[in-house]
């Protein structure tokens, strides 16, 4: 394992200049990951802790996993739909804070299934935020998602680019930040909603995402089978023809959490923020494979070039001038890192 890769403490350079706790009018915030034992929550606890705050994971277990929650961090198993649990959680914790990570998230499920995504993620999350409501919790950071934006026809994807969702799962993240927006002029609260682009990459192979669903793990999955990766379609108006996409590190996508609730813990009632987290800088399907080929060493081996998929867009690569403003965060984890780190994850839970 490389410790370049797997630092024994992976956040140390991040927190080295922040302050020790985070504080709302002179108290200490305690902090409610919801979905924190799943492959991005667990990540961010591990960032929160870093930084010195008091973390209560809030997890249904039906993704996640109860292994990645740190020894000594409460656990909470539960349903984001159940309104006493959560108003109970608060108390018995002294929550100050939310940090809502749980939600149904794959674009094709959610297409088959849309009731059930929507009472999972907008009847979910108005469940939470009434819970906060009744419990006097003011500041929630949302994970939403770059789904938000469907098929934009820009260079840069902006918080300002119009949205329109391809999907049911894109569709709740954005009823998401609406709701959120709402809450926060009628009743003062302080929130940042958050983007995601194409998250990949672990702080450790135990941590590592065990879906496959992206296209790191979908050309794992390829090879381990000893079949050759496939591209979707090689004729897109892009340099290689194939498209172009903004991949972040999971490990940057945890330290935007972070940044994102200190920010809140210093800002005024009723601030909303909307933040895409991404590197701002895109990178080809041909790419990223052959990269994805040189770390795994199968360098020998041809991809496969089939048809394209239905409502892929050529390209979507993210504006981060915003929370490089707001937020004073960038990126820090290059291509290389992302891949060799899933990779070491991949062969940890595929062993």
């Amino acid at each position: 394992m490389s410790d370049s890769i797997f630092p024994g403490s992976w956040m140390s350079l991040l927190f080295r200049s922040l302050p020790e706790t985070m504080t709302l009018g002179g108290m200490r915030m305690s902090w409610l990951v919801t979905g924190g034992a799943g492959y991005i929550g667990a990540h961010v606890v591990r960032a929160m802790i870093e930084g010195g705050e008091r973390v209560v994971v809030f997890d249904d277990l039906s993704t996640g996993s109860a292994e990645r929650v740190p020894a000594g961090v409460p656990l909470v198993v539960g349903s984001v739909l159940d309104g006493p649990l959560l108003e109970r959680t608060v108390r018995d914790h002294d929550v100050t804070g939310v940090v809502h990570i749980a939600a149904k998230k794959q674009v094709g499920e959610s297409v088959e299934q849309p009731l059930h995504y929507y009472r999972e993620n907008v009847t979910g999350l108005q469940t939470l935020l009434e819970a906060m409501a009744a419990t006097g919790v003011e500041s929630i950071v949302f994970s939403s998602s770059a789904a938000v934006y469907g098929m934009p026809d820009v260079a840069l994807v902006t918080e300002d680019t119009p949205c329109a969702p391809m999907s049911p799962y894109g569709e709740t993240k954005l009823v998401g930040e609406w709701l959120i927006n709402a809450a926060a002029r009628a009743h003062g609260l302080r929130a940042a909603s958050l983007r995601y682009f194409n998250v990949a990459g672990a702080a450790a192979p135990e941590l590592a995402d065990t879906g496959v669903f992206n296209l790191i793990p979908m050309v794992f999955e390829r090879l381990e089978a000893g079949e050759a990766p496939r591209i979707f379609g090689d004729d897109y108006p892009t340099p290689d023809g194939t498209c172009i996409r903004d991949y972040i590190h999971v490990q940057d996508i945890a330290s935007a959490h972070v940044a994102a609730a200190q920010r809140l813990a210093k800002a005024d009632p009723g601030t909303s923020l909307i933040l895409n987290i991404g590197s701002g800088e895109g990178s080809s399907v041909q790419e990223m494979v052959e990269r994805i080929l040189k770390v795994t060493g199968n360098e020998q081996v041809t991809p496969e070039v089939v048809a394209r998929r239905p409502g892929d867009p050529a390209r979507v690569v993210a504006s981060a001038a915003r929370i490089r403003a707001e937020l004073g965060w960038a990126a820090r984890h290059d291509l290389d890192e992302m891949i060799e780190s899933a990779w070491q994850g991949w062969r940890h839970h595929h062993a």
